[in-house]
């Protein structure tokens, strides 16, 4: 009987990913963020299965609820760039420290990446299934 594959680790999570690049990828993002009401820019980056790199940066807008996040607009330079799967993701803040997606953008890379997608964070690298235990997903809708 074959042994289960082991888990990856926080250090191997990281792999030969050059997370500066990427950090720097956001953090030029979020310097072209729209965010006039809440002081708060927010830009993202990702690495597609094919090897690209996307982001995306937050849009704010004077009825606050119509406002755009950084990742809704990484979702749409994914798939208007011709789609693909997310396998690394970083945010950053204003400062251009790491940030955390939000339960909700949690949600929606879900969607994108799957439960293998890595996450940058302040604590190190996880996987999205780790963030978001549990999703709702396509097979719910089946």
């Amino acid at each position: 009987m074959t042994a289960p594959p082991t888990p990856p680790t926080r250090s191997t999570l990281a792999g030969a990913v050059d997370w500066e690049a990427l950090r720097n990828a956001a953090r030029d993002a979020m310097s072209r963020a729209y965010a006039p009401y809440s002081g708060y820019p927010v830009g993202v980056a990702a690495l597609v299965d094919n090897g690209r790199t996307i982001t995306g940066c937050n849009v704010e807008n004077a009825s606050y609820g119509l406002s755009l996040c950084a990742e809704c607009g990484l979702v749409s330079a994914l798939r208007q760039s011709g789609g693909g799967r997310l396998t690394h993701f970083t945010c950053v803040d204003g400062a251009g420290e790491v940030l955390v997606p939000c339960g909700r953008c949690r949600q929606l890379l879900y969607e994108f990446g799957g439960p293998d997608l890595i996450l940058e964070t302040p604590e190190g690298f996880r996987t999205l299934d780790e963030m978001l235990p549990q999703p709702f997903g396509p097979g719910h809708l089946a």
